[in-house]
């Protein structure tokens, strides 16, 4: 059942409290709550460039986020509002806010860098909010993103070269698309004289120079960390809403009383955050919900609050470790309801039972499967295996005692009368033990067509039939009918019959544990098959995410390639023109 939110306002997610991050249980608690997926956008900036007021119009509302109107950061540590998707009716979108960059208050940047790592590792769309064109100075604000791979690890246990910019791959596959909103943008989208559009005035800006100096290697490096970082960029200009001095009442100001171009480029803005924006996505294809992204805010700020730094990989397996052990409950659970509504003890034979058990195992794995992943070494399918044989034994034991109870309730019925006819000597004449073995078979065959007697029909029958021995004895040896050899051949009889019923009992014992091994060989196999099902799906959606950083690599690279060969075209093109303003004849001097 998808879930309804109602949040009337942003909430505080991670506090940052005196420099140290804390995460709000109010707000963990919302997020526990959210069942359908949801696209999670954060805004980063500088303090006082406008973030907020982005963060409400994606909301729907005028007021929320803090706007502030003076030179300090209102909006403190990472806030939250969760809304309802205006173009998505089955997903959650969830608004990132974030403190502005550069507090002077703060006075210390390792805080921002940390803001900084964590809207990029918990969004799915991420807005970088700055003011005025892209020029060295904006660069220069952006070096955040240089430290991210002194920020966040991809694995668990990185090689040695996982730390160069250039072995990005690992990043890319989880990084958030890039989205740079510049405000108070007041010059002409022209490159040479040909207009432009903003993606192109980006791409124009990320630009790197050819060179080896450290001036060029500082210019390059932040335009390179951002394209190797995030293939996927937009880039959107925003005129100025209004007047400065109106600036302050912003959030009071309708539409009509702003700059109309404004007006339709925070328009455009919101737009495409709605269409383009994705779901947030873990490794293999993992569609994050709620819980799911409470667990990936408790896995980061626990490790950055302990030292050490955000691991990617880390905080799937611990996702893992919690949805897993939820998915093995859940299968059993829905084992359990099957098993209950299917059931009715006791069943005529072992078979039976072991069928309906298999078809309810079935689909419990299927359930496990598809809650479940990234199960390193089968270690949670494995306990849900041993919990279901568990469950299988749990049944095979109730069912034989079911069969207990109620035979034993039939013999009593059935074979009482009987012992009271013993007990007053109808039977101790002669004739008697003849008319006692007609009754007995009489009775036998009275309890043989009972229903429902279950798997331990024969041998509680047996059982009951030993204990009366001495008393089907006494009753022969007092038949003064009978001559001592007729009873010595019916003594053997009865102990030929005795036999021939245990051999009965051990060839029924031995069937009962083929099956039972049978249904064990079932149920290993019925793991292997939706195991490797499901391992031919993650290989396949890993190939897939391969391929898709391969190819966003590729695309870089090959812009790279295209820059060098036009910085060096023109760089020949100049020595041509040199050499021919070289070659050319000059005019001769004469003196006259």
């Amino acid at each position: 059942m998808e879930s309804e939110i109602h949040m009337t306002g942003p909430m505080c997610l991670i506090e940052n409290t005196n420099g140290r991050l804390m995460t709000n249980p109010e707000a963990l608690k919302i997020l526990s709550a959210i069942t359908q997926p949801v696209v999670v956008v954060a805004i980063v900036g500088l303090y006082r460039t406008g973030k907020s007021y982005l963060m409400n119009k994606l909301a729907g509302k005028k007021k929320g986020f803090s706007l502030g109107s003076t030179v300090q950061s209102h909006t403190k540590g990472i806030w939250m509002w969760c809304v309802s998707h205006p173009k998505k009716p089955d997903h959650i979108l969830v608004l990132l806010d974030t403190e502005g960059l550069g507090d002077v208050e703060k006075g210390d940047n390792q805080n921002d860098s940390w803001i900084f790592a964590l809207a990029i590792l918990l969004s799915s769309t991420f807005v970088y909010n700055s003011m005025g064109t892209i020029n060295q100075q904006a660069m220069d604000q952006l070096y955040y993103v240089t430290e991210l791979t002194d920020r966040i690890r991809s694995k668990s246990s990185p090689d040695e070269n996982d730390y160069e910019v250039e072995d990005s791959a690992d990043f890319v596959s989880f990084f958030p698309d890039f989205v740079w909103t510049l405000r108070d943008f007041s010059l002409d989208l022209e490159a040479n004289g040909v207009p432009i559009t903003a993606d192109e005035y980006l791409e124009y800006s990320l630009k790197l120079k050819q060179g080896t100096s450290q001036k060029d290697k500082n210019f390059n490096l932040p335009r390179l960390c951002i394209r190797k970082f995030f293939p996927k960029k937009k880039c959107f200009v925003f005129d100025r809403p209004v007047h400065r001095k109106k600036l302050t009442q912003l959030e009071k100001l309708h539409d009509e009383q702003l700059d109309p171009e404004f007006v339709l480029q925070v328009a455009d803005f919101c737009s495409y955050i709605f269409t383009n924006s994705k779901t947030k996505t873990l490794s293999g294809g993992i569609k994050v919900n709620g819980p799911r992204l409470e667990s990936l805010v408790l896995t980061y700020v626990s490790a950055i609050s302990s030292g050490d730094l955000p691991c990617m990989e880390n905080a799937v397996l611990a996702l893992a470790q919690i949805e897993n052990s939820a998915a093995v409950q859940k299968a059993i659970a829905h084992y359990d309801q099957q098993m209950g509504q299917k059931v009715q003890l006791p069943t005529e034979t072992l078979q039976e039972l072991l069928d309906l058990h298999r078809d309810s195992e079935r689909e419990a794995i299927e359930v496990f499967i598809r809650s479940s992943f990234k199960d390193v070494d089968h270690l949670f399918q494995k306990e849900l295996a041993a919990q279901l044989d568990k469950k299988r034994d749990d049944f095979c034991e109730q069912n034989r005692k079911a069969s207990s109870d109620r035979c034993s309730a039939l013999l009593q019925d059935i074979f009482s009368p009987l012992e009271e006819e013993v007990k007053v000597g109808i039977y101790s004449k002669p004739g008697g033990y003849r008319l006692f073995i007609q009754q007995l078979q009489d009775l036998k065959k009275k309890f043989y067509k009972e229903p429902n007697k279950g798997v331990q029909a024969e041998e509680m029958l047996q059982m009951y039939l030993k204990s009366k021995e001495s008393m089907t004895d006494a009753i022969l040896q007092t038949d003064q009918t009978l001559t001592a050899k007729e009873k010595e051949i019916e003594v053997e009889r009865v102990k030929a019959e005795s036999a021939q019923a245990s051999a009965k009992m051990l060839e029924e014992m031995q069937r009962k544990n083929e099956q039972m091994m049978e249904q064990k060989e079932r149920s290993y196999q019925e793991h292997v098959t939706q195991l490797t099902e499901k391992m031919e799906r993650d290989r396949a959606q890993l190939l897939q995410e391969q391929e898709r950083t391969l190819a966003l690599k590729l695309q870089e690279q090959e812009r790279l390639l295209k820059e060098g060969f036009e910085n060096e075209s023109r760089r020949m093109q100049n020595e041509i023109r040199n050499l021919q303003n070289a070659m050319r004849p000059r005019k001769r001097c004469t003196i006259s």
